[in-house]
């Protein structure tokens, strides 16, 4: 059950963050001024057409943390994930019987190499890599 109390706290603590009055925020999510000062009184519980306007008015508002308060207001930012690489060689398997990924440690970049004959490639040095991190470099 949300504690009725602490939800007002929550309210006041988005109307300050958008700096708006009871009546300015009433008309932001579309309900009467009345129904804000009831809640932040206590006298009425929010209904969950009120919390859901709050929640569709104001994207930042976590609607966990409105109702619980655990979470975070305002939202964080979701942490941006780079794109993979073009091109990879790896792939992932997903085993499901245990409902895990198997991902290699690295993928392995290709490199795209224009159509010639062999005749016409060179070896320009051969590097080899180890698991330590370290390698060795030859040169023809």
């Amino acid at each position: 059950m949300v504690n009725s109390e602490k939800f007002a706290e929550r309210l006041q603590k988005i109307m300050d963050e958008y700096d708006l009055n009871a009546t300015s925020f009433a008309d932001a999510i579309d309900v009467g001024r009345s129904s804000i000062s009831h809640i932040v009184s206590g006298r009425n519980k929010p209904s969950l057409e009120f919390v859901m306007k709050i929640v569709e008015a104001f994207p930042e508002v976590e609607l966990y943390w409105l109702l619980n308060g655990k979470g975070s207001f305002p939202k964080k930012a979701a942490v941006q994930m780079k794109a993979p690489p073009a091109k990879t060689n790896y792939e992932i398997d997903f085993d499901q019987a245990t409902n895990t990924e198997s991902i290699p440690p690295k993928p392995v970049l290709e490199k795209t190499i224009p159509e010639a004959s062999s005749a016409d490639l060179e070896i320009e040095r051969i590097v080899i890599f180890y698991k330590d991190g370290t390698f060795k470099s030859f040169l023809p």
